[in-house]
């Protein structure tokens, strides 16, 4: 009985009789340290976007230690959800973050400034979250946003006193987070890939 195959990302796997589930075969030499590369850069950025939001901008202005943690926790999620292979679609990722964190701030906002948080409110902005987005055209984003009240709410209860300010420093989080991670992408396709490939010419 001939072997079968599959082919996936350009690598053809085969099986012997009897294989479930078939190793795939190592990508080549030049594609590992492309990838090696890329997630160095990727590391190191989320690395600076934790500091800048724990150490730098914790300096402006801190609500407590555990508050600046979720902030840089915020801030690297933001850099790795930017972070694409290409420039554009790195923008468009991190115009996304921004819309849905900008809906999230103005709904959270409006709620905590006059309510405490309670589960109830928690399920009607998360609904809100999602209406909004889509009404104002950005469907994609919707999630996005929804995840972001969700978290900013149950921090909110968390952290009650002046919880109003969640949003507003979940959005200044956002932003650095963001902004590292534009510049990580921009590093990654216009430095570091090309030293990559130049070094693997002959």
């Amino acid at each position: 009985m001939p072997t079968s195959g599959s082919v996936s990302s350009g690598n053809v796997t085969r099986a012997r009789p009897g294989d479930r589930f078939p190793l795939r075969t190592l990508p080549p030499r030049a594609q590992v340290r492309a990838v090696a590369a890329d997630s160095a850069v990727l590391g190191v950025a989320c690395l600076i976007s934790y500091w800048l939001t724990t150490r730098v901008l914790s300096l402006v202005y801190s609500v407590s230690a555990d508050d600046d943690a979720l902030g840089g926790m915020w801030a690297v999620i933001a850099t790795v959800f930017v972070v694409r292979d290409s420039n554009i679609k790195s923008v468009a990722a991190a115009l996304s973050r921004m819309a849905a964190t900008l809906v999230s701030l103005v709904l959270c906002l409006a709620y905590l400034a006059f309510l405490p948080f309670h589960p109830w409110g928690l399920a009607i902005l998360a609904g809100l979250s999602i209406l909004v987005t889509t009404l104002i055209g950005r469907p994609d984003d919707a999630i996005t946003a929804a995840i972001t009240t969700t978290v900013v709410l149950v921090v909110a209860e968390l952290s009650p006193h002046d919880a109003w300010q969640q949003p507003i420093l979940r959005l200044a989080d956002t932003a650095i987070g963001a902004a590292v991670g534009l510049a990580a992408g921009w590093l990654a396709l216009h430095v570091v890939g090309p030293r990559i490939r130049s070094s693997e010419s002959p």
